[in-house]
């Protein structure tokens, strides 16, 4: 694919970020917990309970950008300091949505990975400041986006020296409106073909609704993706954004099994098959 000198399959081998112990591109990472920060109490139950269903990485914003500017808009560095206070009581490490290149510097004391979100793919001066630090960047793809497009940001990144670049399929806009967006599976293999760069599905943005988020999360990892990040919330109902397609913890942890299983499963079924021979 043209453009593509870093991020390209031919370029490297598989890259694996470490974040502590876990080896992203390796091992299958769950990510959960609430769209939005919005109070210590909140935080806490839900990081508690993500973690004990099995989830490796907690997932918080601070920094909401919106469709609506009277939407709620995140709480900001205090949305940060709660996420760092939790981080430290279960574990877990953080990421979080940054929107302005001049705050990476910043919330890297925060943080042990930065998001860009689906609006800021194509924020090239925030990619290259990310570029620039050591954090793991999970990078989504752009709602109308092509394959090709999102690669190419990750170049941005990959530019500057920073290595640690994860691909975040989240949907894209269809024609389609019983979804949020339409979750394109076929990103998955395809770019394990075109790069060497690991990929997770974010299948809660791609619904939009809470009861297509099993399926969806089954299919991504039916698939192949290294990982997925779930929207968790203690009480859905109550949540200040995106709460109708945010899982309770007690369909979390019982989806968290189902994944787990299936992944599994994958890696037996993979060890025992019998390989293609093609002339």
């Amino acid at each position: 694919m043209d453009g593509l000198k870093l991020s390209s399959r031919q370029s490297a081998a598989r890259t694996v970020i470490s974040v502590g112990s876990l080896r992203i591109g390796r091992d299958f990472i769950l990510i959960a917990g609430p769209c939005s920060v919005e109070n210590e109490e909140q935080m806490l139950e839900t990081a508690q309970a993500v973690k004990a269903a099995g989830a490796h990485i907690l997932r918080g914003g601070a920094f909401k950008p919106r469709s609506s500017p009277y939407s709620f808009q995140g709480l900001g560095l205090r949305g940060l300091k709660i996420l760092r206070q939790v981080s430290e009581v279960t574990g877990l490490p953080v990421v979080s949505e940054v929107l302005d290149p001049r705050d990476v510097g910043w919330m890297s004391d925060y943080v042990d990975l930065f998001q860009v979100g689906a609006r800021n793919m194509q924020n090239f001066s925030l990619l290259k400041e990310l570029g620039h630090t050591n954090l793991p960047v999970i990078l989504k793809r752009g709602m109308n986006s092509t394959i090709q497009e999102w690669l190419l940001c990750a170049e941005y990144i990959l530019a500057e020296g920073n290595p640690k670049v994860i691909l975040c399929e989240r949907g894209i806009r269809t024609f389609e409106r019983y979804s949020r967006n339409t979750l394109d599976v076929t990103a998955v293999p395809a770019v394990k073909e075109l790069s060497h760069l690991p990929i997770i599905v974010d299948p809660s943005h791609a619904a939009g609704k809470a009861s297509l988020v099993p399926a969806l999360s089954l299919a991504a990892v039916a698939g192949g993706a290294d990982g997925l990040m779930i929207e968790v919330h203690y009480h859905p109902d109550q949540a200040l954004s995106d709460g109708e397609q945010s899982l309770s913890p007690a369909e979390f942890s019982q989806l968290a099994r189902r994944l787990l299983d299936l992944r599994k499963f994958l890696e037996t079924s993979s060890q025992s098959e019998t390989p293609v021979v093609r002339p």
